[in-house]
C-alpha cells in the first residue's frame, strides 16, 4: 500500500474534480490523526498469494478469464489455460490451499506468437490473434476443454489486419481492429471450414491504428482506442458512431466498459485513466498516479473498482466512488502487459486479480481480510 504523506492528496492519485467539501489546503499539507485513520480505513491491502514463475518462455502479452479458468498468451506459439476453481479456499491465509494448476496447453497454435486473447462473458468461446496475422476461434466443452472452432481469414492476411480483439457476452460477435482504423465485427456462428465468417458490420474511423477494443457487457456498444489518441463508441444495433471522445492525444492502449455499461475507462501513453459516460460521451474524471504508460485496464465484477497495469511494473486499484487510487502493488519493474480480475464466486469473501508481462510470471493477489 502506497503512503500518501507528507502531502496527502497530491501524492495519492486524486482527480481535480473530486475533492471532499471539508478538505482545505491546510488539511492537505498538515494531515491530522483523523486524516491518517480515515485514509487507513478507506485504503485496501492486497497480498501476493501465489506466483507461477516461467508460466511462458517469453513475455506474456494477454490474459482472459472464464468463470473457472485463466487463459494466457505470449510471444511463444502456445496458449496456456490454468484452472481457477480452487482459489481462495482459506481467505485468512496468505497461502492458497489450492494453487492454479495448468490444465491445458494449446500447442503451437500461433507460429510467431500471440498478442491478444479474449473470452466471451459466458466462458464458452475464446478468440486469439497472432503476430502472423491469424485470427482463431475456440470453444469450450462442458468438461472445460478448449477445442479449435476454426480460423477467420481476413481479406488481407497480415499482422495489421487483425490486432486487438473482443468478444460479446454470448461469443457470437467478434470485433477486431486494424492498422488503418477499421473495426471488423464477425459472426463466429457462421465460421466455415474454409475460414470465412459473415461480417456483421464494419466501422470506419480516421485511419489511425486501432490498439484497443471492447464490447459492452449488454452487447449494445463497441469502443475502440487508437494510436493518435482517438476513442470511438459505436451503437451495435444501428451500426453508427455514437460518440467521438476527446481529451487524449497520445496512443490509447486499453478501453473497458464498466459492468453496468454506464462508463468507459480509457488509458494509454498519457499515463492517466479517463472516465467517460457512455450515454453522454462526456468525460467526468481523470485518475492520475501512474508514472509510465498504462498498458491494461479491467473492472471488478461490481464496477466499484478499476485495476490498471503499467509499463513500469505497477498495478493500481482505483475506487470509482472516491475517484482515487486505493492500493498499489509493485513486485518488480518488469512491464505489465496485462492485468485481470478473477471472477468472484458467490461464497468468496475477497477478490483476486492476476498480473502478467515481461517477467514471464503469473502473479496472483488477493484482498487482505477485513479491508
Amino acid at each position: 500500500m502506497t503512503s500518501r504523506y507528507p502531502l496527502r492528496r497530491p501524492t495519492f492519485c486524486v482527480t481535480s474534480d473530486f475533492v471532499h467539501p471539508t478538505t482545505t489546503s491546510t488539511h492537505l499539507q498538515h494531515p491530522t490523526l483523523l486524516d491518517w485513520v480515515n485514509d487507513f480505513l478507506q485504503s485496501k491491502q492486497y497480498l501476493q498469494t501465489h506466483t507461477l514463475a516461467n508460466a511462458h518462455p517469453t513475455d506474456i502479452f494477454s490474459l482472459a478469464v472464464t468463470p473457472s479458468q485463466l487463459l494466457s498468451a505470449s510471444g511463444s506459439s502456445s496458449i496456456r489455460i490454468h484452472s481457477t476453481k480452487g482459489q481462495a479456499i482459506n481467505p485468512e491465509s496468505a497461502e492458497d490451499e489450492h494453487p492454479y494448476p495448468l490444465v491445458q496447453t494449446l500447442e503451437k497454435v500461433h507460429p510467431l506468437g500471440c498478442h491478444h486473447v479474449a473470452t466471451s462473458g459466458d466462458g464458452k468461446t475464446a478468440a486469439s490473434a497472432g503476430f502472423a496475422g491469424e485470427l482463431k476461434v475456440w470453444t469450450c466443452s462442458e468438461e472445460g476443454t478448449w477445442e479449435a472452432k476454426g480460423e477467420i481469414k481476413p481479406d488481407k492476411k497480415s499482422a495489421g489486419e487483425c490486432w486487438a480483439i473482443a468478444l460479446s457476452e454470448d461469443g457470437r460477435a467478434l470485433a477486431t481492429t486494424t492498422h488503418d482504423g477499421r473495426i471488423n465485427v464477425y459472426d463466429t456462428h457462421t465460421l466455415s471450414d474454409a475460414g470465412t465468417a459473415d461480417k456483421i458490420t464494419q466501422y470506419e474511423t480516421k485511419g489511425s491504428f486501432g490498439l484497443a477494443i471492447d464490447i459492452s457487457p449488454n452487447g449494445e456498444m463497441t469502443a475502440s482506442g487508437h494510436q493518435n489518441g482517438s476513442v470511438y463508441i459505436f451503437n451495435n444495433t444501428t451500426s453508427r458512431l455514437v460518440h467521438s471522445l476527446t481529451g487524449l492525444i497520445k496512443p490509447v492502449r486499453s478501453v473497458k466498459f464498466s459492468p453496468a455499461n454506464k462508463y468507459l475507462a480509457v488509458a494509454g501513453d498519457a499515463r492517466i485513466i479517463s472516465l467517460y459516460s457512455t450515454e453522454s460521451g462526456q468525460q467526468f474524471a481523470n485518475l492520475t498516479g501512474h508514472s509510465s504508460w498504462i498498458m491494461s485496464l479491467d473492472w471488478n465484477w461490481s464496477g466499484e473498482f478499476l485495476l490498471s497495469g503499467s509499463y513500469d511494473g505497477k498495478a493500481k486499484i482505483w475506487s470509482l466512488e472516491r475517484r482515487e487510487c486505493v492500493a498499489t502493488q509493485t513486485e518488480s519493474d518488469n512491464c505489465l502487459w496485462a492485468v485481470k480480475w478473477l471472477p468472484k464466486a458467490a461464497a468468496q469473501r475477497n477478490e483476486t486479480f492476476v498480473t502478467a508481462g515481461a517477467g514471464k510470471t503469473l502473479a496472483f493477489y488477493r484482498e487482505a481480510s477485513g479491508t
